[in-house]
């Protein structure tokens, strides 16, 4: 039966993929989309490199990097009105484009979700040997030994078992995660704007108008600074990957990615001003382009915020718990869009049927859920050792190429999908045209400007050069082609063994949501 909607084109009726239904509200989708950006990991991760780009200006640039995501996270919801499928940008990109372009958007999503996962397993190996030690532990200070190492793989199968375990387990997880994540923030925020209006701690700077505003901010600097910025607003459409798992699947998913934009633009903005007012700029001490800690701005930065006596030893220790559980909440929310991604494309015949079965008791993905698990460890594991774990960087920094991709193409996507009635209301014209339209483009021009950024050897960690030519390439240029190689051949794999979805044969537009021939485990 098809569903008719005002403004809406037809879609047939979806039909249920086996996973949990109705399990979901409002609170635990925005939850779910905050806790997959891991606000205090991204913060903690990116904020160096953002300063020593734009200076003071970075309060700004997390506004103007908010802009696009919000644009795309409307492409998002208005999608997700008309096509509720846990396949999200390769369910609608297939719909409005064909099947190769939708089959190369969920890899996309996939491919990001699966390098980034390097990097959380070894904050979170780190993190809890700063917590248990102290900030001066010697093992959590060996970012690629093997007690990290060991650490980051149990870490791993520990969210792929959560995740494994019910949507509704790992709900509950994120929003405690989420609780003490944030409060930790706003504590941090608070009590570093009292002591700069206080004591005024050497190097801090009273918070100005100026931060905010573009003049003398030059436009390379600002396009560098915007595209790391991303970064920190990637995972809110997790809440959209939950949608089959959502009560009003067809609205409340596309909310709470908006919702969650929006509070992660105001979480930011607090932390960046608070901590940049706090800290300053400068390159010696706790100032923000100081390369001692370009990778742990937020712990070195807290620790001299609370002090190291009395009550302020408890919240320094604190801090190590807030990556910690931002890194845990972005690990499991990492593992939830992959698995569902790859459980509506097998749904569809785009991957081996084996993707698409069901746990009976838990209603959860169960070959989807374990292989993005392992293949995290993996990759993980030979990332740790070559160049001293130097290409999990580099693999960190080459997601912004997938998720300028995926985020952009899901937003084309809307425009294209909803071509025929964009005329026929101002609604239609802004939300699905105009609006998204922008926030594609906005997002494939700071892919671009990545993509030639990324092969020059000095923006890397890590370097390789091309035989013959002696080209000194950057290693996140590499991994980025890598993995999009190994999309290359898994899609003429599956062209060749499993061509009805290519032939257009298992989804168009008026295909249902199917099930598929799974076996429950």
């Amino acid at each position: 039966m098809a569903v008719f909607s005002p403004g809406l084109r037809p879609v047939q009726e979806p039909r249920d993929k086996g996973l949990k239904t109705g399990a979901l509200g409002l609170a635990s989708s925005v939850a779910i989309g905050m806790a997959s950006t891991a606000p205090a990991y991204s913060l903690a991760a990116t904020l160096f490199f953002v300063v020593a780009a734009v200076g003071l200006k970075s309060p700004l640039v997390a506004v103007l990097a908010f802009v696009p995501m919000l644009l795309c996270s409307v492409g998002f919801s208005e999608l997700n009105k008309a096509d509720p499928d846990c396949g999200t940008t390769f369910i609608w990109a297939a719909r409005a484009f064909g099947p190769k372009t939708g089959w190369a958007g969920g890899w996309a999503i996939v491919a990001a979700d699966v390098l980034v996962m390097t990097s959380l397993a070894q904050v979170a190996g780190q993190y809890l040997f700063f917590l248990v030690q102290g900030p001066n532990s010697a093992i959590g200070g060996s970012a690629s030994g093997g007690w990290v190492l060991l650490v980051g793989i149990l870490w791993i199968a520990a969210m792929t078992y959560l995740c494994y375990r019910g949507i509704e387990v790992s709900a509950r997880v994120q929003k405690t995660l989420l609780s003490i994540e944030i409060t930790i923030l706003l504590v941090l925020s608070v009590t570093a704007l009292i002591r700069v209006y206080g004591s005024h701690p050497p190097g801090s700077l009273h918070p100005s108008l100026s931060w905010l505003s573009p003049s003398h901010l030059p436009v390379s600097a600002f396009v560098s600074g915007l595209i790391l910025m991303l970064f920190i607003y990637w995972g809110w459409d997790t809440a959209l990957s939950v949608n089959e798992e959502t009560a009003d699947k067809s609205r409340t998913p596309g909310r709470a990615g908006i919702i969650s934009t929006v509070l992660l633009l105001v979480t930011y903005v607090i932390v960046i001003i608070a901590v940049q007012a706090f800290a300053g700029i400068g390159g010696k001490g706790v100032g923000l382009t100081n390369p001692a800690h370009q990778f742990d701005v937020l712990s070195v930065t807290g620790g001299a915020i609370f002090g190291s006596s009395g009550f302020g030893t408890v919240l320094s220790r604190l801090l190590f718990l807030m990556v910690l559980s931002s890194a845990a909440a972005s690990t499991q929310t990492t593992i939830l869009p992959s698995a569902r991604t790859t459980l509506s494309m097998a749904a569809y015949e785009a991957l081996p049927e084996s993707f698409a079965k069901i746990s009976p008791r838990y209603l959860t993905p169960t070959v989807s859920t374990l292989v993005v698990g392992a293949v995290s460890i993996l990759l993980y594991i030979p990332l740790n050792y070559i160049s001293g774990g130097n290409p999990i960087a580099d693999a960190v920094t080459a997601i912004g190429l997938y998720i300028a991709f995926y985020y952009g193409l899901t937003a084309f996507s809307c425009v294209w999908y909803y071509r025929a009635t964009l005329t026929s209301s101002a609604w239609n014209l802004w939300m699905r045209g105009i609006l998204p339209g922008l926030g594609g483009l906005i997002m494939y021009a700071a892919g671009f400007y990545s993509l030639q950024s990324d092969w020059v050897a000095s923006n890397s960690y890590t370097t390789w050069t091309v035989p013959v030519l002696h080209w000194q390439v950057g290693g996140i240029f590499i991994i980025a082609a890598l993995a999009a190689a190994a999309g290359v051949i898994s899609f003429a794999f599956m062209r060749v063994t499993a061509p009805a979805f290519f032939r257009n044969e298992t989804l168009t537009r008026t295909t249902p949501v199917l099930v598929s021939n799974k076996e429950l485990l």
